[in-house]
């Protein structure tokens, strides 16, 4: 191959890595921004469903997005509403139990055990020294539960900027899906859209019952919790939500977080910690056996060793939202390898 220009070629190639290399940086830096939106395009595809059964019942547009959008900013405002008081009283508090949670590992019979075990490690000396430690620099754990009040701030800034990008793109999904579908050329845009339409159903119907799935243990949880008088049963309750909504490991993690939250002195007791332990060991099981697959039977079918890959890979790739993602995404994979890939090979 003959080059007539060598300098017009390579600054064509410089030009191009330049760009793409700006484009990977762009990206980069805008990663908490498209995090945003991505989020908000999911959970508007899950909210969808509700607005056209909605309109099924004979709700006009208008009046079904309002309705749907009202009960979001409701749930949203309930939420705001519940945690974060009792978030910032949990921790002025804990600062202020420090010397009686001393007092109380002092007196564990745990630490006779440990001590008859060890006798070369003086474990009351260490309990001491660490509740000196902490009583002396309770300034230093004051601005570090500011810290702590300015996170939990900046959390629920994003989840409002979601919670506006997803009433948007929610109320007008159906006028961008039409702009979409514009881009593809005439002769495959009713196959595409076909296609589309239920890759966003199939989105939709995975939302809805991760939601549901989730909101059954965060109302049982908070149920649970006030009967055995756990510690602060609202905040527990929406950790077993939150997490509930992760696939495979939300509901496992969300339970240990729980029961050792249980087993802290002062706040609740071994027996506590026991009880829901059990419980949540028992509640796992009635989930993955008689819940998950009643709620999730019209939601999307996807392998289970599908499931466990793309769950892995979409949270190691974008995290908590892709571990989200990744379910839906995967049975969206599936359906154009079943209705477009398959057909067009068996015709070769």
């Amino acid at each position: 191959m003959k080059i007539s220009n060598p300098f017009r070629v390579g600054l064509i190639g410089t030009l191009g890595v330049g760009l793409g290399l700006l484009i990977i940086f762009s990206i980069v830096t805008l990663q908490t921004i498209l995090s945003y939106i991505g989020a908000a395009i999911f959970i508007s595809l899950g909210l969808d469903p509700i607005v056209s059964w909605l309109e099924k019942k004979r709700f006009p547009r208008w009046a079904a997005l309002i309705t749907v959008i009202v009960g979001l900013l409701t749930l949203f405002a309930g939420l705001v509403w519940m945690v974060v008081p009792i978030i910032i009283e949990q921790i002025s508090q804990l600062i202020r139990i420090i010397p009686g949670l001393q007092a109380q590992f002092q007196d564990y019979p745990l630490v006779d055990v440990l001590s008859d075990q060890f006798p070369g490690l003086d474990v009351r000396a260490i309990i001491e020294d660490a509740g000196n430690f902490l009583t002396d620099n309770i300034t230093n754990i004051s601005s570090g539960a500011i810290q702590i009040v300015l996170a939990i701030g900046s959390t629920f800034f994003g989840a409002l900027i979601i919670l506006i990008l997803t009433i948007y793109f929610t109320a007008s999904l159906g006028s961008i899906k039409r702009g979409l579908y514009q881009l593809v050329p005439a002769t495959r845009r009713a196959r595409f859209a076909d296609l589309a339409e239920q890759i966003t159903d199939s989105v939709g119907r995975y939302v809805i019952g991760q939601v549901s799935i989730a909101a059954c243990n965060g109302i049982l949880t908070f149920i649970f919790l006030s009967i055995i008088d756990a510690p602060f049963p609202p905040v527990l309750a929406s950790v077993a939500f939150f997490f509930s909504m992760i696939p495979l490991v939300g509901t496992l993690t969300g339970s240990i977080i729980i029961t050792l939250v249980c087993l802290i002195p002062g706040l609740g007791s071994p027996i506590t910690a026991l009880v829901a332990g059990i419980y949540y060991l028992i509640y796992m099981q009635i989930e993955a056996y008689v819940i998950s697959p009643n709620v999730m039977k019209r939601a999307v079918a996807v392998p289970g060793a599908v499931v466990v890959i793309a769950a892995l890979a979409g949270g190691s790739l974008m995290g908590l939202l892709g571990a989200l993602i990744a379910i839906p995404t995967a049975a969206a994979a599936l359906l154009i390898i079943k209705q477009v890939v398959i057909p067009r090979a068996n015709e070769l």
